[in-house]
């Protein structure tokens, strides 16, 4: 059962270096001051030992008659007095007393040694609360002793920032002399940070709850112009209709039929009947590279397949952000130079769709990383004009890609109009039946596969050498692919019990979760002003983060409680990495280092969730603070949006105490009745910018 979760009494300070207290650069300035502090104390005079000490030896400064405290000058040790009998009286007992707390500390000093040689066991047992009851003490102090500016709450940021991604500016990529595609790659640490608030634009509105939200949006949520919109292809034009507020994306509309028919046209390609047979073929997760606004993989989604959209930043925020905007998996991500942050074998089909990537350049070394990215048996569908070439450059250019595939071990299936369809093979001994001058080799089994963290790209074959190389036949279909079995966990190194055991915890999980969410959010405000009441079932969430997804059991879930959501599953580079074991179980991830933005536009989640993530980055000797990643979250946040944080008590307070800064509103704070985990709900209010 849980209960409310107070603020207890500090414990007792063991101060351990090496460990990481810090909440932002000024920590080494809070504990200065504590120990200047303590320092002072420790001098003044009322210790208990200096004390006496002092009345005992305190010279007369006065004369040889001292003052008494009448103002009479008398002489106090005059021998042969009854008055200086009764002083060597005192003077005796102030020696006992001395004699005695000397005796006291001496045995307390003993007595520490020999319970710390016998009863070791428990003392380290114990270590980890006491350590973290010190650092809960050390951000006491440095929220007391730096008040004045460590409690200013943050400014907004400047209107340039209200779209902006960090580690993704064009102009000063190619002001630094970067070209040739390589201007859109992830640039971090050249910026200094913004701790500021990023602010909605002045007409931000609330994104319409799912599924509507899919197929109509605000136009004032995103950096898209009508212009843009008018200028875009005759495709594009025809799926959308703009009017002075809201872009539709009309799905149900006979104007949809284009990507209908186009993905009934792939699966047939393929040998398949109709699109809604994909998750027959063994087809769940698809990387759509450059997929204009969404849509196909809008349509996809009514199939279960779960579509993940990539696009290089644009300043406009065009494909990206209007994808996140609809509800629908994306992030920036270039085909460059760089390898994208998934492991290798992650995706069952990649799709192109003239999304602007010259596979013919770089000799090759694009379509070995699309070859990478995709599973044994995976397809590759490509549609652009040069595939149905008629002049002779451009014929030559498709020649040039059809021998890479080969070389690949690609077969080609099917081409129609523009479009070709690819199937990687799934038999390792095609790599060996290429004749010696075929390009590329295979990669040595010392090759890392599995943590690319945008390494630059490799010219050879990868995967070959990995236990997780299985055909997408071979695998359960979806949704039985969200359930390993014994020999799949075997791989990752886990037992069937322990999967299952950490499974149900995160279902029971995220009941207490939507327990405590459900009344706040309709209770708070069940509709807007001038809203009409959401249709049942009212689904409150959409768009969700995991920050520390650890095996995606967060995921599952949310699935198996009935969530129409879908979760972007963050593995952080400083932890162990089962993202592997999430791509394999049909979901969508990413590898991420939390000291780097992530590559996304503001306001792109309903709900972040962070799980273990504070200790996970705490345990860390790292170059960031745990500041800098609140801030972070602001960003990524949409108004009104939500905010888990699950994690020690320690760390759950220091958690609470930075909400203020942030101007979130901490809703609730519980301790999970199963084990020592705190729980920290909070909100992110709506701020509109206002007009000048």
């Amino acid at each position: 059962m849980s209960r409310p979760l107070y603020r207890g009494i500090s414990g007792i300070r063991i101060p351990e270096s090496g460990y990481d207290y810090s909440l932002d650069s000024d920590s080494q300035y809070k504990d200065k001051t504590d120990k200047e502090d303590f320092g002072r104390r420790g001098s003044s005079n009322h210790s208990p030992l200096v004390k006496p000490l002092k009345l005992l030896f305190s010279p007369n400064t006065h004369s040889k008659y001292g003052i008494n405290e009448n103002g009479f000058s008398s002489d106090p040790f005059l021998v042969g007095t009854p008055r200086s009998r009764h002083r060597l009286v005192l003077l005796l007992l102030k020696f006992s007393l001395v004699f005695i707390v000397i005796l006291a500390l001496a045995g307390s000093f003993w007595w520490t040694i020999s319970i710390s040689t016998s009863s070791r066991g428990h003392i380290h047992h114990g270590y980890r609360r006491l350590q973290e009851k010190l650092m809960s003490d050390l951000l006491d102090i440095g929220e007391i002793s730096y008040a004045p500016s460590r409690l200013k709450e943050l400014e907004f940021c400047s209107q340039e920032f209200e779209n902006y991604v960090p580690c993704f500016n064009v102009s000063d990529s190619l002001a630094l002399g970067y070209s040739d595609g390589n201007e859109f790659d992830q640039q971090c640490g050249r910026e200094v940070r913004q701790d500021c608030l990023v602010l909605s634009p002045m007409n931000y509105k609330i994104p319409l709850r799912w599924p509507m939200g899919k197929d109509v949006i605000w136009i004032s949520n995103v950096k898209i112009s009508a212009q843009e919109v008018l200028s875009s292809g005759s495709l594009t034009k025809r799926m959308m209709m703009l009017d002075e507020e809201q872009i539709s994306f009309r799905s149900a509309s006979l104007m949809f039929d284009d990507v209908e028919d186009y993905s009934h046209q792939i699966a047939e390609m393929i040998g398949l009947r109709n699109e809604s047979n994909f998750i027959q073929a063994g087809v769940r997760t698809i990387l759509d590279i450059g997929c204009g606004y969404g849509s196909v993989g809008a349509h996809l989604f009514n199939s279960q397949l779960l579509t993940m959209c990539i696009a290089n930043y644009e300043p406009s925020g065009s494909q990206v952000q209007l994808t996140l905007e609809r509800g629908l998996p994306a992030m920036v991500a270039s085909f460059s130079s760089k390898q994208l942050p998934f492991p290798s074998l992650s995706f069952d089909m990649l799709h192109c769709a003239w999304c602007g990537i010259d596979w013919d350049q770089k000799d090759g070394l694009l379509l070995i990383e699309a070859d990478r990215l995709l599973k044994p048996g995976g397809y590759f569908v490509w549609t652009s004009p040069l595939t149905n070439a008629r002049n002779k450059d451009n014929q030559k250019r498709w020649k040039l890609v059809h021998e890479y595939t080969e070389n690949l071990c690609w077969e080609m299936l099917s081409q129609q109009d523009e479009t070709v369809v690819w199937k990687k093979t799934s038999e390792k001994n095609c790599y060996g039946k290429r004749t010696t001058s075929s390009p590329p080799p295979l990669c040595g089994r010392g090759y890392d596969v599995e943590s690319p963290y945008y390494r630059e790209l490799q010219n050879c074959i990868g995967g070959t050498h990995s236990s997780r190389w299985i055909s997408i036949e071979e695998r359960a279909n979806w949704p039985s692919r969200d359930s390993l079995n014994k020999e799949e966990l075997a791989i990752y190194g886990l037992q069937s019990d322990e999967f299952a055991e950490n499974s149900e915890s995160w279902r029971a999980a995220v009941r207490n979760y939507w327990s405590l969410l459900s009344p706040l959010i309709f209770s708070d405000h069940p509709k807007r002003p001038g809203d009409e009441d959401p249709p049942p079932p009212y689904n409150m969430l959409r768009n969700v983060l995991d920050m520390n997804a650890h095996l995606g059991n967060f995921n599952s879930a949310l699935l198996h409680a009935g969530k129409s959501v879908w979760v972007m599953n963050v593995v952080p580079t400083s932890g162990p990495n089962y993202l592997p074991m999430i791509q394999d179980r049909g979901y969508v991830g990413v590898l991420h280092d939390w000291c780097e933005a992530f590559p996304t536009y503001p306001r792109t989640y309903d709900l972040v969730h962070a799980a273990g993530l504070l200790s996970l980055e705490t345990a860390q000797q790292r170059k960031c603070t745990l500041f800098g990643l609140f801030i972070e979250i602001d960003r990524l946040l949409r108004p009104e949006g939500w905010i888990i944080f699950r994690d020690t008590a320690s760390l759950i307070e220091s958690a609470r105490a930075q909400t203020t800064r942030l101007k979130w509103d901490a809703r609730v704070i519980e301790i999970e009745s199963d084990n020592d985990q705190r729980l920290l709900i909070c909100q992110k209010p709506f701020f509109k910018k206002q007009a000048k």
